[in-house]
């Protein structure tokens, strides 16, 4: 029979320190937020040229973009021609922020480049500016 007592009371025991709250850790320190990864830009222009001006579109945009990719913000600045529709071209052009944006069009080239396809182009230009989230 003691060893029965003694059994159960070692039961009983374990029961009640088995069952006890526990004492929650410490909250794990969080991290500093992390700063919101930067926002670089790109730009997408769709250019449309009269029919048989072409060339020298081309031979304008090839000035121009040499000009731009010696921009301190400028990442890349490619032109595309249309495969299908070759009086298309695109602009795909990629800036480390606003700031370089701001400076491109602000840019001497940028102004003189407008005026020397304005007599070129059949329709305004297609122009939208997008925020690319650069995850590291």
């Amino acid at each position: 029979m003691k060893k029965v007592i003694l059994l159960s009371t070692m039961v009983l025991v374990l029961g009640v320190i088995s069952c006890r709250p526990k004492t929650p850790a410490a909250p794990a320190e969080q991290p500093a937020a992390a700063a919101p990864a930067e926002m670089h830009k790109m730009i997408t222009a769709k250019i449309f040229i009269k029919p048989g001006r072409e060339a020298e579109f081309a031979e304008a945009a090839k000035w121009m973009i040499e000009n731009t990719v010696k921009e301190e913000g400028c990442l890349q600045y490619t032109l595309y021609q249309d495969p299908y529709n070759p009086t298309n071209f695109f602009f795909f052009e990629r800036y480390k922020n606003q700031a370089a944006i701001d400076a491109h069009f602000a840019a001497s080239y940028f102004t003189e480049f407008g005026t020397k396809i304005s007599d070129l182009t059949s329709q305004p230009a297609e122009i939208k500016i997008w925020d690319i989230s650069e995850d590291k």
